[in-house]
């Protein structure tokens, strides 16, 4: 009988025809255990095993699949790990090269979510005590959020209800799925790098913990945390708590809310001006009424000379009041017409034709109302300088003399008041309603 021939291998022979068998057989598979001896070396690349009650298996995750799973394993981690069989050559083993890697028993997004927060907060990120006072009256705000969609037009809506001057700058960006983290860094960072904004808002609508995963990136925290100017923090509802939220200078439950808090200030500032107006019109009506009281008790020539600065006063208040209010109409026309242009500009990028039709509707109409205020305002304080005037004439002494009476005075302007204190041979003047008489008293 004959023998078949032997054969042969090298070592590197039997384990590289090994190692095709398994890396053909085994590819894609997922496998089930708990993570044991876990190191990372200084290359990035980690390293672990994975075993149950019966075996083990040593497992590598190169560094770009390490630096992207959405959680990192820990020892005594139950997890389901995805990847490929290969042999280590050199020392004759076989591993499971780990691409993903999901938690048993609770959800990746939220363990992930957990990891990065205590690791973020550990640094520092969240601290209240670096966390920015929002400027009081905001000029220019930058705003990072998709283009299109129910978030930007509700934010616009509240700024031109409560501050049509405001002026809103827009980052167009991808607020879910793949690219999105790094559209809003680059948003944050045109923002921080630019110097235009005042402040900048981060905004998105509401939905799941994976719907809102682009916020819960290490790289938009970091960014956010980096930004030179203030951050507004408006993502998803009430209830949803993301990453960016802790991260920001302030946190608003809703992107409307956000819009409110902007605009707070301001509208507070507009009732103050209001009220200073209210309180300036009685000043003047008080001191009008303080005057003729103190003109009844003076000479005719101190009531002309009083008549004259009073009236010039009051003038001086109205001039006063005039330039204030044409000032705050121009400023008012003037950036609603800013405002009109930055947004004409913006929809003939998007080719929004029709809801820059509408803008320019309402930047027309809010000009129209500026312009009636002040015309209002400037008429009513026309009328009350008129009605401070006539009552001054009223008052006056002269109309009292112009209806037949007279004042007797001496030479040095002393009034005589009775006929007893007038003595024989003295020369006297009486004023009348038109012109002066000298007369000597006979006795």
């Amino acid at each position: 009988m004959e023998l078949a021939p032997r054969r042969q291998y090298t070592v590197s022979e039997l384990t590289g025809e090994i190692a095709g068998i398994l890396s053909n057989e085994f590819t894609n598979i997922w496998v089930s255990g708990e993570v044991s001896g876990l190191k990372v070396a200084t290359s990035g690349h980690a390293y672990f095993t994975l075993k149950d009650g019966g075996a083990q298996i040593k497992c590598a995750c190169w560094k770009g699949s390490y630096r992207l799973l959405r959680f990192k394993p820990n020892d005594g981690l139950a997890v389901l790990a995805r990847g490929r069989v290969e042999v280590y050559e050199p020392r004759g083993e076989y591993q499971l090269i780990v691409e993903t890697i999901e938690p048993l028993g609770q959800g990746a997004l939220q363990l992930a979510f957990e990891q990065l927060k205590k690791r973020l907060e550990a640094e520092g990120l969240f601290a209240t005590a670096r966390k920015r006072t929002l400027p009081k009256l905001p000029q220019r705000v930058g705003i990072v959020t998709s283009a299109t969609g129910a978030v930007i037009r509700d934010f616009l809506t509240v700024i031109e209800r409560r501050c049509p001057g405001l002026h809103v700058r827009l980052w167009p960006a991808q607020v879910q799925g793949t690219g999105s983290a790094e559209q809003v860094v680059e948003g944050v960072r045109y923002f921080s790098a630019g110097g235009w904004a005042d402040v900048v808002v981060v905004a998105r609508g509401g939905g799941s913990l994976e719907d809102l995963w682009t916020f819960n990136e290490e790289s938009v925290a970091r960014a956010i945390f980096e930004c030179s100017v203030p951050v507004i923090s408006a993502i998803g509802h009430e209830t949803d708590f993301t990453i960016a939220d802790f991260v920001a200078d302030l946190r608003a439950p809703t992107p409307s809310a956000a819009a409110e808090i902007l605009t707070a200030t301001r509208e507070a500032m507009m009732d103050q001006i209001d009220n200073a107006q209210w309180k300036m019109t009685q000043a003047l009506r008080y001191l009008i009424s303080v005057a003729a009281r103190r003109w009844s008790a003076v000479g005719v020539e101190g009531v002309q000379a009083s008549i004259a600065r009073k009236i010039n006063r009051a003038q001086q208040r109205v001039d006063d009041a005039d330039f204030e209010l044409r000032g705050l109409g121009r400023g008012l026309v003037g950036q609603a017409r800013e405002d009109w242009t930055e947004l004409d500009v913006r929809l003939r990028r998007l080719d929004l034709r029709l809801r820059m039709a509408a803008v320019r509707g309402r930047l027309e109409r809010a000009e129209r109302r500026g312009a009636e205020l002040m015309e209002r305002r400037l008429a009513g304080a026309e009328r009350r300088l008129e009605v401070g005037r006539a009552t001054l004439e009223q008052l006056s002494p002269l109309k009292i003399l112009e209806r037949g009476y007279a004042v007797v005075m001496r030479y040095n302007g002393q009034v005589v008041r009775e006929a007893a204190d007038a003595m024989p041979g003295e020369g006297l003047i009486v004023r009348l309603g038109k012109g002066e008489l000298a007369i000597k008293v006979m006795g």
